[in-house]
């Protein structure tokens, strides 16, 4: 009898391991996954501080103490049932974190024809490693075959990180092959379609705001199509063409994103636009693209690459953008939600409410409509001009387009208001940056309720002026009427806790933990129905913020 507990225990062992070590490697594909399948920037996660536990922590020093173990009684000649127990005490000691087992991701794990190429080529990097521990055991004993099992399954839950980062390299010439074939197919799919009107939008925020209204407001006329989410990536743009781009479709509404040179003209390679849009220019991405006027120059490049003739909007607030008119060889449309007297579409008599926002649109020839719409925020007034502008220059009323903008619904994760178990939510945690997240806590101060808390990890990849944007907003928190802060990682909010401090935030109310999911187990003790919680920017544990 005791022979059978033993085996059962030891088949329980592998079966944990192999769980164990499929969760893990999960984990790892998904973060791949968001690190939109850039090795630099998933190495980059991986040694970030807040990370290391993940990529090495203390049950792997349990589990590998535990293992060892039982190698020495077995090579001490102990008898076969003490090894065996000792491996099948292994689970109890070798746990699994709660992160790997975690359900409410924000962005969950898409299984993609590129994700199941990269999660089989990772799968059998580990499942190679395991049978050569089952191989090497098995050349002194069965009872060898096992510990050698056991322990290819803890080396290959130990490389969760790396077998994705080798499996990353093994596909990278497959997966340029498939790219440049996608790439052909939509340039040819494109070209099919010579009534189709393709419009372009870049921008360092704003682009998928803005997007959404364009397609809302122009789909008043036009059959509309545009890409989803943030598909705002080469790949991306081929699924939309490749896959749902119909003859019956008149306009195509693009996102175009960047993080480095070159990267808007990749797009435009692959779509030319008729008409293009230029939302902002700002420091997000500064840390890959080293300065505001770089960034200035790649997105003013769309205008570049806009079919000769086709209009180019321009958010006339912002400096940089504005300086973008003397590059467009067709007619330029310039909107301003803060009264440029120079502007083609301006925005007057702008009233925000925790219902949405409302203002009056001028438009080039001097008519007016007021406009009505549930989107949040000050910023949401530029999205509006810009999507209101393009549909003039396609010749729409700004009747037509009033009455289209009162069906608008705010973007996920962008400045978004819900309830959960009486707790008040808003969920801005997208990616954020100064003007957006400045509106954000604004509005945290302007909605009625109990007491408000922030919970953010502060603003990245801005580069050498991270910091000084972080700590502005740290100053701009301590002067609205916040009750509480909870901080994201020590290292990357020092500067936001000093804004903080600086501007006379009292020291007892900012709370700092290593993760997310520290800061919502604190918070929720201290949450009671009527408060607010602001979830400001991409929080790094990509998983859905809860209100209780």
């Amino acid at each position: 009898m005791s022979t059978f507990f033993i085996g059962l225990g030891i088949l329980l062992t592998l079966a944990f391991g192999g769980w164990r070590a499929w969760r893990r490697l999960r984990f790892f594909l998904h973060i791949f996954q968001l690190e939109t399948y850039k090795i630099d920037r998933y190495v980059s996660w991986c040694q970030s501080p807040g990370m290391r536990p993940v990529s090495f922590g203390w049950s792997h020093v349990a589990g590998a103490l535990a293992l060892g173990g039982a190698g020495v009684a077995y090579a001490a000649g102990l008898p076969w049932g003490a090894v065996g127990g000792l491996l099948a005490c292994w689970p109890l000691l070798f746990i699994s974190s709660r992160r790997y087992r975690r359900d409410a991701e924000k962005k969950p794990l898409a299984f993609t024809d590129r994700m199941r190429r990269l999660s089989t080529t990772a799968g059998m990097l580990m499942t190679l490693l395991v049978g050569a521990g089952v191989g090497l055991g098995y050349a002194w004993d069965v009872p060898g075959a096992i510990i050698g099992g056991v322990a290819g399954l803890f080396l290959a839950d130990l490389g969760g990180p790396l077998w994705v980062a080798l499996a990353a390299l093994i596909m990278t010439p497959v997966e340029n092959a498939i790219q440049e074939g996608y790439k052909r197919q939509a340039r040819t799919r494109l070209d099919e379609l010579d009534h189709l009107h393709v419009i372009g939008i870049t921008g360092s925020y704003g682009k998928t705001s803005t997007k959404h209204i364009v397609a809302e407001l122009l789909g008043q006329s036009y059959n509309v199509l545009a890409t989803p989410g943030s598909y705002n990536t080469p790949m991306g743009i081929c699924i939309v063409v490749n896959d749902k781009l119909r003859p019956e479709h008149q306009v195509l509404v693009l996102e175009m994103g960047m993080r480095y040179p070159g990267d808007i003209k990749e797009l435009c390679d692959i779509a030319t636009p008729d008409a293009s849009v230029v939302t902002s220019v700002g420091i997000a991405h500064l840390e890959t693209m080293g300065s505001v006027e770089a960034i200035a120059e790649e997105k003013a490049s769309i205008i570049d690459h806009t079919a000769r003739g086709g209009p180019v909007v321009l958010n006339a607030d912002n400096a940089h953008v504005d300086a973008m008119a003397d590059r467009a060889d067709g007619p330029v449309w310039r909107v301003s939600a803060e009264g440029n007297p120079d502007a083609d579409i301006v925005a007057t008599d702008v009233r925000y409410s925790t219902n949405g926002l409302a203002c009056t649109v001028r438009d080039e020839a001097g008519r007016t409509a007021v406009f009505e719409t549930r989107l949040l925020g000050k910023h949401n007034v530029t999205n509006l001009l810009l999507a209101v502008a393009l549909g003039r220059s396609m010749g729409m009323r700004l009747r037509q387009m009033a009455h289209a903008a009162r069906r608008l619904q705010p973007v996920e994760h962008r400045l978004k208001l819900r309830t959960e178990n009486g707790i008040t939510i808003i969920d801005d945690a997208f990616n954020s940056n100064p003007v957006g997240a400045r509106n954000a806590v604004d509005l945290l101060g302007e909605i009625e309720g109990g007491q408000r808390y922030i919970v953010t990890p502060g603003m990245v990849e801005m580069g050498a002026q991270e910091d000084e944007a972080n700590y502005a907003l740290g100053q701009h928190i301590a002067t609205r009427n916040v009750d509480g802060v909870y901080l994201v990682s020590a290292a990357q909010t020092e500067a936001l806790r000093q804004g903080l401090q600086d501007g006379g935030f009292p020291e007892d109310r900012i709370h700092t933990h290593d993760t997310l999911f520290d800061a919502q187990d604190a918070l929720t003790t201290r949450l009671k129905s009527g408060d607010i919680v602001l979830y400001e920017n991409d929080l790094p544990d990509q998983y859905e913020p809860v209100g209780a």
